[in-house]
This record gives C-alpha cells, structure tokens and sequence, in this order.
C-alpha cells in the first residue's frame, strides 16, 4: 500500500492543488473581501513564478520527500509509531496533529528568529492578499522547512497515508486561508472553530507588528488560541487594514527577482522578538 501512495503521490498532490486554486480563484472574482490594489496579472505571474522555482529546487536539493521518507521509516523501522503498537487510525490522527503542530511551532520560530524572519517575510510583503500569497515563499525557507518536516517524520514514523493527507490538506487549507474571498461573518464563526479562515489568517499580514505576529496556524486554529497567539479580528477592519510590510511597498518589489533578494535588504524589524517600536518603523 505505501508504494503505492508513493507512486500516486505527484498526481494527487499537483491534482488537488490545481483543483483548489482554481476554485479559490473562481471564488476571488465571484464574491471579493477586499478591493483589489494591484493588477492580478503583475502578483499572479511573479508568485506563481515563484513556486515554480521553488518546486525546482527542492526537488533537485532533496533526493526525497515526506512520503518517500515516511515509506524509508516503516521499512527500516525508524520513528515513534513504527516501535509502538498503535490502531492504524490513532496513527493517521495523531500524526497529522502533531506535524500541524510542527508546523504551527515552525511559523512561530521563523517570526522569533532574526535570520529566519528576513526570509519569512518576504511572504509577508506581498502588498495584496489572494490565493497566491499562499506560494510566495523564499526558496530558502522553503528548503529549511523541508528540512524540519523530514525530522519530523523520521521521529514520529507515521503512515505514508497520514503525512499524504497531511500534504494535500495543508495547501489546500494554505490556498483557502489565503484567498480574497467573503464568507459571510456567521459562517466564518463557525468554519474558524475548526480550520483557519482568510479572515483569521489575513490578520496575521497586517503591516501591525502585533497583528503580523498573531494567527500562525495555516491549517488547525487551535494552536493559536492554545498557545496564547490568537487574535480575532484587526483592529481597523479587514476592509481599512493595510496588509504587507512597511520595508517593501513599491510594485517593482513585487517582482521575482526583488523577491529573491529581500532577505539581504534593510533592517530585520517586525518580528515576534523585535521590542524596538510597537509598531512598524517605515509606516
């Protein structure tokens, strides 16, 4: 069975995909949140671009991936629930938690660490907030956070199954959560009890350095309000609230090649531990 959910792996992952941002896309012109600022054909050719270039790469780093790797662990034994007698559905559970709350801890360390958060916020400065902000990370990042997933899975040892729905739903719910579109406000409620929603989230890409800080699920909402980092709403409205960065507000910075090398511009200023102001220098 798990090869061939190994074999089946790319065909699901880039099905699934397609599918939801397609939909998210629909959705964007059919009932928008927010007015849109900059012309689509400017941020959607530079971010789609991007996770092009970030495919590429991890793919040519990385010999394998999550599910290739948690197929290695059940051959060779390695991992938690690979030494451990566990009901196959308590594995495929728990697993998805825990790499969520991977995840989860992840986000925090790249807002936390000065380093990191120069490559993270290249995600947050994209200037409008749609589907695409959902692929726009540094090909860097990218490759650390691979990186942080496979010692996940190789600790926890978790079903192939478990970590290819783990996959699929994380950039669904990534694509979901970031998209520019209005559910209605009792919907939201309700959907963000038990999944991240883009009014949830777009708190989280307010220029506020204690907004930008919030909000760090992409999948589970639980951790936030768990762990002390949930913040409901924005407290100009998601309609007034600026989103992006104060560093980055020009639309030469939303292209590709300014996008690679924003890690290496300006101050680190913005992150979780940064104390210096309450809010952002360059505003």
């Amino acid at each position: 069975m798990s090869e061939t959910i190994l074999a089946a792996e790319p065909t699901i992952r880039l099905a699934a995909f397609l599918s939801v941002l397609v939909t998210m896309a629909l959705w964007e012109v059919a009932a928008p949140r927010r007015r849109r600022d900059i012309p689509r054909v400017i941020r959607w050719t530079n971010n789609v671009a991007l996770v092009v270039l970030d495919t590429v790469i991890l793919r040519l780093t990385f010999p394998i991936v999550a599910v290739g790797l948690a197929v290695l662990a059940e051959e060779r034994g390695w991992g938690l629930f690979n030494n451990i007698e566990a009901p196959f559905w308590v594995a495929i559970v728990v697993s998805m938690l825990l790499l969520d709350l991977a995840i989860y801890l992840q986000h925090v360390m790249f807002h936390a660490v000065p380093a990191l958060w120069r490559l993270h916020r290249m995600h947050h400065a994209d200037l409008d907030f749609d589907a695409t902000t959902g692929l726009r990370f540094h090909p860097v990042e990218i490759l650390i956070s691979m990186g942080i997933k496979l010692a996940v899975v190789a600790a926890l040892g978790p079903p192939a199954v478990a970590v290819l729905l783990f996959e699929v739903i994380l950039n669904a719910t990534a694509l979901f959560n970031h998209a520019n579109i209005d559910l209605p406000r009792p919907v939201d409620q309700v959907v963000r009890l038990f999944v991240v929603t883009p009014d949830m989230h777009r708190v989280h890409h307010s220029t506020e350095p204690r907004e930008t800080n919030s909000n760090f699920g992409f999948n589970i909402p639980w951790w936030d309000r768990l762990l002390g980092t949930y913040v409901a709403q924005p407290a100009k409205g998601h309609k007034a609230m600026e989103i992006g960065l104060g560093q980055f507000r020009t639309r030469r910075d939303l292209w590709l090649d300014r996008m690679l090398v924003q890690p290496l511009s300006g101050p680190a200023r913005g992150g979780a531990l940064d104390t210096s102001t309450t809010k952002d220098p360059l505003e």
